[in-house]
This record gives structure tokens, sequence and C-alpha cells, in this order.
């Protein structure tokens, strides 16, 4: 089960949170003033509130600039999610769970195939994963089967 926040908490929520509260407290600091020095307070809070929003358009459009300059970064899915990595792939023992009630996509099932050739047990795999654990079990025991049944060095593995 995931839990999600009913208003999660961005960085625009932050920011405005910030400015909110240094609003409420410049206006509590120019009702606290003197009435004589309440003039000279209002410059400087205006002078410092419009300084701070300069910098802070200047740090968002810095930001900005630089993620638009900046390529994406390559998907190193196909290191994990290649045709060799699901090699042994139990399809047959997986297809009645596949066309059952509650069933989990084909893109979970491939992604606990990972991590059961990469030795995760079956608990870490059904929780991490949200699956039943039989399911999980049942991924782990035929990754492990696979993994004794084909030798490690891809040069020693015979054609078929």
């Amino acid at each position: 089960m995931t839990r999600t926040a009913l208003f999660p908490w961005t960085s625009r929520g932050t920011a405005l949170c910030v400015a909110v509260l240094l609003l409420a407290l410049q206006v509590a600091a120019l009702g606290a003033a003197p009435a004589p020095l309440r003039l000279f307070l209002s410059g400087v809070l205006i002078g410092g509130s419009a300084v701070g929003l300069l910098l802070a358009l200047l740090l968002a459009h810095s930001r900005q600039r630089a993620g638009l300059a900046a390529p994406p970064a390559p998907e190193d899915d196909a290191q994990w999610f290649s045709a060799r990595s699901l090699e042994g792939f139990p399809m047959e023992q997986v297809r009645p769970l596949l066309l059952g009630p509650d069933a989990p996509g084909l893109n979970r099932l491939y992604t606990a195939w990972v991590f059961a050739t990469h030795g995760h047990d079956p608990q870490w795999i059904a929780h991490h994963l949200g699956l039943p654990t039989p399911t999980a079990r049942l991924l782990v025991t035929a990754a492990r089967q696979h993994a004794t049944s084909t030798p490690s060095d891809p040069f020693e593995r015979k054609p078929k």
C-alpha cells in the first residue's frame, strides 16, 4: 500500500509559505514600530522585499536556462530490461496470474524478475513492488533454477 499526501509539498508551496510568513513579519514589525520610524522601516522593508524578489527571479531564470541547456541524461533501462535480462522469465507459470482478478501488470512482473535474478528475496520483492508473496516466491524460485541451469559466463553457453 502506497502512502500519498493529501496535499504534496512542492518547492512553489514552500516559496509561497515563506513569502506569506515574511509579509506577516513585516506587518507585525510595522505595527510594533514607533510612529516616527514607520516611514523609514516601510522603505527598508519594501526595498528588501524588492531585492529578495529580484534574486528569486534571477535564481529561477538561471535554473530554467541550466535545465534547457543540459541534454537529457540517457536512460540506463536497456541494461536492466534487455532481452537477455528477461531470459528465462517463467511466462507459462505467470500467465494464469495475468488473467486472474487483481492481476499485476506485466512490467511489474518483469521488474520483480530482474530483482529476483539479482538475488532479492520474495518478501522484499512483494513489499517493494506490491505483489502477492506467492507470486514473488514463484519468480524467485524460477530465477534460482534459471541461474543454476545457465552458466554465468556468456562464452560458456551452448547455442540452442
